[in-house]
């Protein structure tokens, strides 16, 4: 049998998505910005996909704009939110855990002169609300913090910092990279209060290369890219229809309660299992996402292992798909052994996960500690 367990990196798109995004290629293929027929038509269909994503996110519909995905979200949020902040400030603050799509984006704006500070975490990835509180002062323009770890799974106290920044630089605006928590746990732009949100696509079993990003109304961006207008000018390009119309029909899908209490039930099982293989660590928090557990077998590489579970069918990671072939940024910044580190594997559900599946892993893991101690 196959067991997929790498759900963080990628969701099987369910048919209901697959079904929207055939008839939108087949049926509903205009051009949203043609006058005609059959660009009203799409135009009409494009306007309630965006509101299906913003009743989702407790927001208006002119306040969401459709991406490439979570990585273009995030970039649109971080450069443009800093550079059109860069008079009034150019102090920007983000986590030591983010998303390369965050970590580099900051990365470049530091290059052009900006003053980033980028906060500690304890070992589960937590960020120091503390050092968060230190760090924050009147011309602080942004801060980026993502809403659960994609590695560890690590719940972020997003609501915490919202509350910071209102007291220490109400005036700095708050990006929260939510492409892991969105689907998956209870979310609003409203609780915490956040200026900016990315989601996705792909984390939530849609198709590939679409995302979208909240902007708060009011909130100024600076364009990182230029054509013909469309997303109010923030993401111009003709719009991806089918894929625009296959995310928001995997919205419509989620069962997010429901879900989250499925998963939980089969984390807790796997947990439970896991504590009886002699030497196994699991680097996830109690409170994590349930959707994602971290664990280490220390003295058996990450890729030895993977490798071993996929000639099974059984499909893990070894991080962030992002960060293929690199140590986790991730681990390293939680302090964590360089042991730890180099024998990590990202279990991942979904909603779709089975208990046969489930089993299948722990047969497989077991499997692999006895076969790869004897060559």
């Amino acid at each position: 049998m196959t067991a997929y367990f790498d759900n963080s990196a990628t969701t099987k798109p369910c048919e209901k998505a697959v079904e929207k995004m055939l008839f939108t290629l087949r049926e509903c293929w205009g051009n949203p910005s043609s006058s005609h027929e059959k660009g009203v038509e799409a135009q009409m269909l494009l306007d309630s996909c965006r509101k299906t994503l913003a009743d989702k996110l407790s927001c208006s519909p002119q306040e969401i704009f459709f991406t490439s995905g979570g990585t273009e979200s995030n970039n649109i949020a971080v450069l443009g939110a800093a550079r059109a902040a860069a008079r009034s400030g150019k102090k920007v603050i983000t986590g030591a855990v983010e998303h390369p799509s965050v970590m580099r984006a900051f990365d470049r704006l530091e290059s052009e002169g900006f003053e980033v500070i980028r906060i500690g975490t304890d070992r589960f990835g937590r960020i120091d609300l503390a050092a968060m509180e230190d760090a924050l002062d009147g011309s602080t323009t942004l801060v980026s913090v993502m809403a659960v770890n994609n590695e560890l799974g690590t719940v972020e106290p997003t609501a915490e910092i919202a509350a910071l920044i209102r007291k220490k630089a109400p005036r700095a605006l708050f990006h929260v990279d939510a492409v892991q928590a969105f689907g998956k746990i209870p979310l609003s732009v409203r609780r915490p209060a956040v200026d900016l949100m990315s989601v996705s696509s792909h984390k939530i079993h849609g198709p590939k290369g679409v995302g979208a990003l909240y902007v708060k109304k009011g909130t100024k961006l600076q364009a990182l890219s230029f054509g013909g207008g469309q997303e109010s000018n923030l993401r111009p390009g003709t719009e991806a229809m089918p894929a625009i119309a296959g995310f928001a029909t995997a919205v419509e899908e989620l069962t997010t309660e429901k879900s989250l209490k499925k998963v939980t039930a089969l984390r807790d099982e796997l947990v439970e299992n896991l504590s009886k293989i002699p030497g196994l660590v699991i680097n996830s928090p109690v409170e994590a996402l349930p959707y994602i557990v971290n664990i280490s077998l220390p003295g058996y590489p990450s890729e030895t292992v993977l490798n071993f579970l996929s000639d099974m069918d059984i499909y893990v990671s070894s991080g962030s798909a992002c960060s293929k072939g690199h140590r986790s940024h991730v681990l390293t910044a939680a302090g964590l052994p360089a042991e730890i580190i180099d024998s990590s594997l990202r279990i991942s559900f979904s909603r779709y996960t089975t208990p046969r599946e489930l089993e299948y892993l722990i047969e497989g893991l077991k499997r692999a500690t006895e076969r790869i101690m004897k060559r």
